[in-house]
């Protein structure tokens, strides 16, 4: 399996087994999430960044002499928190998203480049692009797709042979 995988679907977002409420899991924010990991994380955000905002104000307000900086500081340390307890929910719960590795019909890619096509006029040519983006869309499957695109858009449509009757 190569480290890029292919899309077979055009919309990303969709939970691939049973509707969400089914699997526990929403789409949030473009990312598919465990809701009760999402809670769970939320807490932790929660504790740990007011926990170190409580902290740091004792601390501040025994140690410096201005209120105002000493409020400061903690607001600082407090966003810190925030932080940290990111960081820790990130490492605590795993993506929840699936890369699916195989290839549809493609008949989504062509209705793709016909809505370019129309949108722009033209999508250019594959021999016209620089060699790193050749080799690019080449690594993620898109080159030849360009290139039979192109390639159906140069042949001539061929008459009836009734003579448009």
């Amino acid at each position: 399996m190569n480290s890029v995988g292919s899309i077979s679907e055009p919309h990303l977002g969709q939970v691939a087994a049973g509707s969400s409420s089914e699997t526990g899991l929403a789409e949030i924010w473009g990312d598919v999430v465990s809701r009760r990991e999402l809670a769970i994380a939320i807490v932790i955000g929660a504790a740990v960044s007011l926990a170190t905002y409580w902290a740091a104000g004792l601390l501040f307000q025994s140690t410096v002499a201005d209120k105002s900086l000493a409020r400061a500081l903690a607001m600082l340390a407090g966003l810190l928190g925030c932080v940290a307890g990111g960081a820790t929910c990130a490492f605590r719960f795993k993506p929840k998203r699936q890369v699916l590795d195989e290839v549809g019909d493609g008949a989504w890619r062509t209705a793709a480049l016909d809505e370019l096509v129309i949108e722009t006029g033209s999508i250019g040519k594959v021999e016209d692009l620089p060699d790193a983006v050749a080799a690019e869309m080449r690594d993620v499957g898109l080159y030849d797709a360009f290139a039979a695109y192109e390639q159906r858009q140069l042949q001539p449509t061929m008459p009836s042979r009734d003579g448009g009757n």
